[in-house]
Protein backbone atom coordinates (compact mmCIF):
# COMPACT_ATOMS: atom_id res chain seq x y z
CA UNK A 1 0.00 0.00 0.00
CA UNK A 2 1.91 3.53 -0.78
CA UNK A 3 1.19 5.91 1.52
CA UNK A 4 2.14 8.95 -0.58
CA UNK A 5 3.22 9.46 -4.19
CA UNK A 6 3.68 12.45 -5.78
CA UNK A 7 5.15 13.08 -9.61
CA UNK A 8 6.93 16.34 -10.50
CA UNK A 9 6.85 17.46 -14.41
CA UNK A 10 9.85 19.37 -15.45
CA UNK A 11 8.54 21.63 -18.04
CA UNK A 12 12.08 22.92 -18.93
CA UNK A 13 12.58 19.50 -20.12
CA UNK A 14 8.93 18.81 -22.02
CA UNK A 15 10.11 22.48 -23.71
CA UNK A 16 13.45 21.09 -24.94
CA UNK A 17 12.06 17.76 -26.24
CA UNK A 18 9.15 19.67 -28.32
CA UNK A 19 12.03 21.97 -30.01
CA UNK A 20 13.89 19.36 -30.74
CA UNK A 21 11.00 17.50 -32.43
CA UNK A 22 10.13 21.03 -33.87
CA UNK A 23 13.71 20.73 -35.48
CA UNK A 24 13.89 17.00 -36.36
CA UNK A 25 10.39 17.86 -38.09
CA UNK A 26 12.04 20.94 -39.80
CA UNK A 27 14.96 18.71 -41.18
CA UNK A 28 12.79 16.30 -42.66
CA UNK A 29 10.34 18.65 -44.25
CA UNK A 30 13.60 20.86 -45.77
CA UNK A 31 15.19 17.27 -47.04
CA UNK A 32 11.60 16.51 -48.52
CA UNK A 33 11.48 19.97 -50.40
CA UNK A 34 15.18 19.33 -52.14
CA UNK A 35 14.94 18.01 -55.52
CA UNK A 36 14.73 14.19 -55.58
CA UNK A 37 18.37 12.16 -55.97
CA UNK A 38 19.27 8.67 -56.46
CA UNK A 39 19.08 8.20 -53.29
CA UNK A 40 16.39 10.33 -51.74
CA UNK A 41 14.15 9.19 -48.53
CA UNK A 42 14.24 9.06 -45.06
CA UNK A 43 17.67 7.96 -43.65
CA UNK A 44 17.51 5.30 -41.40
CA UNK A 45 20.13 5.77 -39.34
CA UNK A 46 19.81 9.33 -38.42
CA UNK A 47 16.02 8.73 -38.05
CA UNK A 48 16.85 6.08 -35.29
CA UNK A 49 19.12 8.41 -34.19
CA UNK A 50 16.67 11.07 -33.73
CA UNK A 51 14.04 8.72 -32.10
CA UNK A 52 16.34 7.52 -29.35
CA UNK A 53 17.54 11.56 -28.62
CA UNK A 54 13.66 12.10 -27.87
CA UNK A 55 12.91 8.60 -26.56
CA UNK A 56 15.72 9.41 -24.16
CA UNK A 57 14.35 13.63 -23.69
CA UNK A 58 10.94 12.14 -22.85
CA UNK A 59 12.54 10.10 -20.26
CA UNK A 60 13.48 12.58 -17.72
CA UNK A 61 9.87 14.86 -18.37
CA UNK A 62 8.67 13.62 -14.83
CA UNK A 63 9.87 12.14 -11.73
CA UNK A 64 8.11 10.40 -9.59
CA UNK A 65 8.38 9.88 -5.75
CA UNK A 66 6.50 7.06 -3.76
CA UNK A 67 6.77 5.98 -0.70
CA UNK A 68 5.48 2.71 1.34
CA UNK A 69 5.94 0.82 4.28
CA UNK A 70 9.23 -1.07 2.79
CA UNK A 71 10.41 1.22 0.35
CA UNK A 72 11.36 4.84 -1.34
CA UNK A 73 10.94 4.70 -4.91
CA UNK A 74 11.71 6.96 -7.84
CA UNK A 75 11.02 6.96 -11.44
CA UNK A 76 12.00 9.21 -14.11
CA UNK A 77 9.58 9.25 -16.93
CA UNK A 78 7.60 6.12 -18.31
CA UNK A 79 10.02 4.01 -15.90
CA UNK A 80 13.30 3.55 -18.29
CA UNK A 81 15.23 4.19 -15.24
CA UNK A 82 13.74 3.66 -11.34
CA UNK A 83 15.32 3.34 -8.18
CA UNK A 84 14.38 1.91 -5.02
CA UNK A 85 15.74 2.11 -1.37
CA UNK A 86 14.76 -0.07 1.63
CA UNK A 87 12.87 1.83 4.47
CA UNK A 88 14.52 0.13 7.34
CA UNK A 89 17.92 1.29 5.42
CA UNK A 90 17.12 5.03 5.54
CA UNK A 91 18.49 6.68 8.54
CA UNK A 92 17.55 9.63 8.16
CA UNK A 93 15.77 12.25 5.83
CA UNK A 94 15.91 16.07 5.36
CA UNK A 95 15.09 18.92 2.87
CA UNK A 96 17.57 20.43 1.75
CA UNK A 97 18.01 23.10 -1.13
CA UNK A 98 20.68 22.12 -4.33
CA UNK A 99 23.70 24.55 -5.44
CA UNK A 100 22.23 25.63 -8.84
CA UNK A 101 25.91 24.07 -9.96
CA UNK A 102 24.41 20.32 -9.43
CA UNK A 103 22.59 20.14 -12.23
CA UNK A 104 19.65 18.15 -13.04
CA UNK A 105 19.40 14.64 -13.95
CA UNK A 106 21.39 11.60 -12.74
CA UNK A 107 24.41 12.85 -10.97
CA UNK A 108 27.21 11.74 -8.71
CA UNK A 109 28.70 14.37 -6.66
CA UNK A 110 32.40 13.92 -5.13
CA UNK A 111 32.38 17.11 -2.86
CA UNK A 112 30.64 15.76 -0.68
CA UNK A 113 29.84 12.25 -2.08
CA UNK A 114 26.33 11.85 -2.98
CA UNK A 115 23.77 10.83 -5.75
CA UNK A 116 21.37 13.15 -7.09
CA UNK A 117 18.20 12.41 -8.76
CA UNK A 118 16.58 15.63 -9.86
CA UNK A 119 14.70 16.91 -12.86
CA UNK A 120 13.74 20.46 -12.18
CA UNK A 121 13.97 23.54 -9.51
CA UNK A 122 16.46 23.44 -6.56
CA UNK A 123 14.36 21.73 -3.69
CA UNK A 124 15.15 18.22 -2.57
CA UNK A 125 15.10 16.12 0.15
CA UNK A 126 18.60 14.01 1.51
CA UNK A 127 18.40 10.69 2.21
CA UNK A 128 21.66 8.99 4.31
CA UNK A 129 21.33 5.64 4.14
CA UNK A 130 23.03 2.94 7.05
CA UNK A 131 25.84 2.26 4.72
CA UNK A 132 26.75 5.99 4.82
CA UNK A 133 25.58 7.06 1.36
CA UNK A 134 23.70 10.20 0.82
CA UNK A 135 21.20 11.06 -2.04
CA UNK A 136 19.01 13.53 -2.45
CA UNK A 137 15.74 13.36 -4.84
CA UNK A 138 14.35 16.49 -6.08
CA UNK A 139 10.83 17.37 -5.48
CA UNK A 140 9.02 20.56 -5.76
CA UNK A 141 6.93 19.31 -2.57
CA UNK A 142 9.91 18.33 -0.24
CA UNK A 143 8.22 19.28 3.30
CA UNK A 144 5.40 16.14 1.55
CA UNK A 145 8.20 14.07 0.92
CA UNK A 146 10.41 14.27 4.00
CA UNK A 147 7.46 13.47 6.41
CA UNK A 148 6.20 10.56 4.29
CA UNK A 149 9.55 8.98 4.71
CA UNK A 150 10.08 10.00 8.11
CA UNK A 151 6.27 8.48 9.38
CA UNK A 152 8.00 5.17 7.38
CA UNK A 153 11.11 4.91 8.78
CA UNK A 154 9.08 5.44 12.51
CA UNK A 155 6.49 2.65 11.70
Amino acid sequence: MTTYKHTQIGYLMLVVTLAVLALFAWIYIMASAEPPSVDSGPNFAITAIMALILFILASFATLTASVDENCLRIKFGYGIFTKKFAINEITSAQSVKNHWYYGWGIKVWFWPYMCIYNISGFDAVEIIMRNGKIYRIGTNAPGELEAAIKQAINT
